[in-house]
């Protein structure tokens, strides 16, 4: 059983939004793997006397890390999974990518198939997705990017960006790692920011993620994280 403690970014009466770590499942695959980050969170909360029980109102892949929200039971789940469902919470990603893009900013937009649907459904529908980007920063090798990913499909930011020919740095699904000098031990991707609304008050809530140390000591001379 783990110990490990998920930093609190955000929590009111309705939900909690944490910092989730690399390397760490949201939920449980049909292997039924232990201490996912539901299993940690929930345990997290019980030992602080919290009573409801948190329910994840999204995910994020195993490799990819920062904000993540969680609901405080079934009743307010509903309502934020209802929210993502209908566009009105807006994500934003920090991604390192191969190479140099052509453009500073721009949109990727095309039907996208997701590797993992095609294990349990083998018809899985192709589906419409929208990426928008902007470059911060660019080496030699790689450039670093703010991803908004307009829809909300399964892997979608990497699919698109390997469909560019820009796969994201340490990419071993949707590209070939060996094709780059550029290693990095998981996929370069961090959710840097959530906003959503209050199901009471209908306050916009913004929260953000600190660039994590990975990333940090990616390229430690850069000041723009």
């Amino acid at each position: 059983m783990s110990n490990r403690l998920i930093d609190v970014l955000y929590e009111d009466e309705s939900c909690v939004a944490f910092n989730k770590p690399a390397g760490l499942l949201v939920v449980p695959t049909p292997k039924q793997e232990k201490d996912t980050l539901v299993d940690i969170v929930n345990r997290q909360q019980r030992a602080i006397g919290s009573d409801p029980k948190l329910f994840p109102c999204h995910r994020l892949d195993r490799d990819t890390s920062g904000v993540i929200l969680f609901a405080k039971g079934k009743k307010n789940q509903q309502v934020f999974m209802q929210q993502f469902k209908e566009g009105r919470v807006k994500k934003k990603y920090i991604a390192i990518v191969h190479g140099k893009l052509k453009q500073r900013a721009g949109e990727i937009k095309g039907f996208i198939r997701d590797w993992d649907q095609l294990k349990y459904q083998r018809h899985a529908p192709a589906k419409w997705a929208l990426t928008r980007y902007k470059v911060l920063d660019v080496h030699k090798r790689f450039s670093v990017l703010e991803v908004i990913p307009l829809t909300g499909r399964t892997n979608q930011i990497r699919i698109h960006f390997s469909q560019i020919g820009h796969p994201l740095v340490g990419e071993r699904k949707y590209a070939v790692a060996h094709d780059f000098t550029v290693k990095f031990r998981r996929t370069a991707l961090h959710a840097l920011e959530l906003a959503w609304y209050h199901p009471l008050s209908k306050q916009l809530i913004r929260v953000q993620a600190p660039w994590p140390k990975d990333m940090k000591e990616f390229f430690p001379y850069r000041d723009f994280h």
